[in-house]
């Protein structure tokens, strides 16, 4: 299976989205801090989003797999495409996570 064409395509769809959500991740660069968390905000319900709508994708594809009519090929590509992108939300909820919890260990 060609499991790196399935990672390039998953970063692409988020470079896509982080692109595409009101200048990118950080916004410019004098905007202030609070201005940038909207962004932060619009591009995280984007790629969940993104993410829902590759579930769907994958969903459909095993029921017309299953009445005859989609070739099993796409399934299994649209449920790796959709294991990819769930991974990628995972590591990056791990990765909030883990900064939450450094910063709480911090000295006030």
């Amino acid at each position: 299976m060609a499991t790196s064409g399935i990672a390039a395509n998953a970063y692409a769809q988020i470079a896509r989205i982080a692109s595409s959500s009101a200048g990118g991740i950080g916004g410019a660069a004098g905007e202030a801090t609070g201005a940038t968390g909207g962004n932060f905000g619009a591009m995280l319900k984007d790629a969940i989003g993104s993410v829902a709508e590759l579930g769907r994708k994958s969903d459909a594809q095993t029921q017309a797999v299953a009445a005859g009519k989609a070739n099993v090929v796409d399934v299994v590509t649209a449920v790796a495409e959709t294991e990819v992108a769930i991974d990628a939300v995972d590591a990056v909820r791990d990765k909030v996570i883990q900064a939450y919890e450094e910063i709480m260990r911090m000295p006030i």
